[in-house]
């Protein structure tokens, strides 16, 4: 083999890795919290018994599941600030709207899955549970938080952990709009080194890492919600 191995320009470009990865966490981390409370909304919407909720949330969901993400980063990175007026335009410039247009891109397209894995869960129990809340003096809502979400959330959890994992990997598109995450600094790193081999190893191995960690923060999760149940039971 002619290529000539040389892991140590990893040490060389650290920082670059360092700066990276934490731009990876912190667009995750913020995105994971919008699309959370969002698809939640959503999802709770497309299970009400109000035609109109129901309807709005199908078009939202249905709109922005079946467009693929790396447009819709485009369409908040390069289209919406030229439909903006100009004084707004430009405080967005001025604040970082790289960072912000990847944060609306994923959250917008990740709350649609979160959503449906919401309305999944809900629909999961069964109609005797709302029909019990209702008899017994609680409103459709109350019925909700109190009775329905505490029951589905073990349906919820597992398919909600995944949308997390893929939040996180898909957050290497915003490279797309010139946001200095992980994978952008892989590739800057190449640029610098030619090195590629080792700069997108290294990203590779540190995905798997951060992905990892998040699915046993997850699945902890998943056990405390279940010994919580067990032990309310009782």
């Amino acid at each position: 083999m002619d290529y000539d191995f040389n892991w140590l320009v990893l040490w060389d470009y650290r920082e670059l890795l360092l700066k990276g990865l934490l731009i990876t966490i912190k667009l995750s981390i913020i995105s994971i919290a919008l699309s959370t409370i969002i698809g939640f909304i959503f999802g709770t919407m497309r299970t009400a018994k109000n035609k109109l909720l129901r309807m709005v949330s199908s078009v939202y969901v249905e709109f922005f599941l079946n467009t693929p993400l790396i447009i819709q980063l485009f369409f908040w990175y390069f289209a919406l600030p030229m439909a903006l007026p100009e004084f707004i335009r430009g405080w967005f410039w001025s604040h970082n709207y790289e960072f912000i247009s990847a944060v609306i891109g994923l959250t917008i397209y990740t709350s649609t899955f979160i959503a449906e894995v919401i309305r999944a869960g809900i629909q999961s129990i069964d109609d005797g549970q709302w029909e019990a809340g209702q008899s017994s003096g609680l409103t459709r809502f109350q019925c909700l938080i109190f009775i329905i979400i505490p029951q589905a959330i073990q349906v919820i959890i597992p398919p909600l952990c995944n949308q997390y994992l893929n939040l996180i990997k898909n957050s290497s598109l915003a490279m797309t709009v010139a946001v200095a995450e992980l994978t952008y600094q892989a590739q800057a790193i190449e640029a610098l080194t030619f090195r590629g081999f080792e700069a997108f190893t290294a990203a590779t191995l540190i995905y798997i890492v951060l992905t990892l960690l998040v699915s046993l923060l997850m699945n902890r999760f998943e056990k405390w919600i279940n010994r919580s149940r067990i032990s309310i039971s009782t």
